[in-house]
């Protein structure tokens, strides 16, 4: 008997299945058909501007672009009038987790009276003030004591539950015992939450870097050095040994030339800030092909909002400085990409800063632009998806009223964000008509 019940069950499973796999396939859904218009495009890879661009989308991704293209039946039309489209803009050194106040020991206090269900809620608020001023791609460089909020923020906006731009996380960040935050409290009090993941000596190192990767990172944020070098070359190497098993990349606060030579020693894949780089640490970046992101329009905020004089002196002297290292970079050719390095509520959707205070640091404006384009789709190794817009590349764009060109400014100012074919934030009224010829290129 229980031979024969055996024998039905397994009939039975066999016969469902059979029926399970003859049912015909479910209709696919005809991918949505976007074509966007405009006066003007600029072509981020050649400098110039295309007049009367037209830019086919089917579902998420580009499939044609060029002038005057004949716009095929049923498809929808984006006509942006006037303005000028280009790619979607990337930030490569953020930090959506934070939303610290102004005034002092705003780091602290965010990490003690902040729980990480808030500091999810506000990443959540943060990226979509981000992605409505037309980020649509963020290199999150360590999430400041959030624990892994942002793989959650990350795949939340993957899911469609929350609005942002496309994210790679770093989660954690790794550092060396003593050498972040918080700084100054007492020996008493025990465990305190911490903005990095600290460690000492290479096997904790190394169990850091695969527990972060494990965890989700999609690179590595490693603290080369504070005031002086902190992490050995060898504890360095070991993380960056790590990230790159794992395919995954390294990016290295070093603010001082020493930290910087040790960095690039083990591998790392760019140099965040690099204030404080000599001549001989900036030849080595471009030497080894690594990238440097300067984040220079952070310290034109804190200049503009140092609380005294002697605190606004001080950030101007290391603004003033920091823009003659941008300027030397860029002509020994090191590569640079855009960073804004936001953690306040107000910095959140004035990223764009930094595409203008590169430019007023020495970059000429489509090298500005492109630091926050195609050279950071490059950083971030997404060339083939980000950063220009091509024929398989999402449908990332932004358009402005303005020439960019003649302003990098004019971003501060997006009129219109699309993120993969679908409008975020359109503010321009299109004009009746055939929009006005462009400009001539530049």
């Amino acid at each position: 008997m229980q031979r024969l019940t055996r024998a039905l069950f397994l009939l039975t499973f066999i016969l469902i299945g059979t029926s399970a796999r003859a049912q015909p396939a479910a209709p696919t859904a005809t991918p949505r058909q976007v074509a966007v218009r405009a006066a003007r495009m600029l072509d981020v890879k050649s400098g110039k501007y295309v007049s009367q661009p037209v830019i086919l989308i089917e579902g998420e991704r580009i499939v044609k672009v060029g002038p005057g293209l004949e716009i095929p039946k049923d498809t929808e039309v984006v006509d942006l009038g006037t303005a000028t489209v280009l790619p979607g803009l990337i930030d490569c050194h953020t930090h959506l987790m934070a939303r610290q106040s102004q005034g002092p020991n705003s780091y602290e206090m965010a990490l003690l009276t902040k729980s990480q269900a808030t500091r999810a809620l506000e990443g959540a608020a943060n990226a979509r003030a981000v992605l409505r001023a037309g980020i649509t791609t963020v290199r999150d460089v360590e999430n400041e004591g959030s624990g892994f909020a942002d793989v959650a923020l990350r795949d939340a906006i993957r899911q469609r539950l929350v609005e942002g731009p496309r994210m790679l996380v770093a989660t954690r960040g790794i550092a060396a015992v003593g050498a972040y935050h918080p700084f100054g409290t007492s020996p008493d009090v025990k465990d305190l939450p911490t903005g990095a993941q600290f460690i000492s000596g290479e096997e904790e190192a190394r169990r850091a870097a695969r527990e972060q990767l494990g965890q989700g990172a999609d690179l590595l944020k490693i603290y080369a050095d504070w005031d002086t070098p902190t992490l050995t070359v060898d504890e360095l190497r070991i993380i960056i040994e790590e990230a790159h098993k794992a395919r995954r990349k390294a990016a290295v606060h070093a603010m001082s030339s020493e930290g910087i030579r040790n960095a690039l020693a083990a591998g790392a894949d760019s140099i965040e800030h690099g204030h404080n780089a000599d001549r001989a640490a900036l030849e080595l970046i471009q030497k080894k092909g690594a990238f440097l992101v300067p984040t220079v329009g952070v310290l034109e905020v804190l200049a503009e909002h140092a609380p005294n004089e002697a605190a606004r002196r001080n950030f101007e002297e290391r603004l003033a400085k920091t823009r003659k290292m941008v300027a030397l970079a860029h002509q020994l050719g090191v590569k640079i990409a855009s960073g804004s390095d936001g953690s306040t509520a107000g910095e959140h959707g004035r990223n764009a800063l930094e595409i203008a205070a590169l430019h007023r640091a020495g970059l000429p404006p489509i090298e500005a632009i492109r630091s926050a384009t195609s050279r950071a789709a490059e950083l971030l190794g997404l060339q083939q998806h980000v950063g220009t817009l091509e024929p398989g590349r999402y449908g990332d764009l932004v358009a402005v009223s303005g020439d960019p060109l003649a302003d990098p400014g004019e971003l501060l100012r997006v009129r219109f964000v699309m993120k993969g074919g679908e409008v975020i934030l359109n503010t321009l009224t299109p004009t009746a008509g055939k929009p006005p010829e462009a400009p001539a290129a530049k």
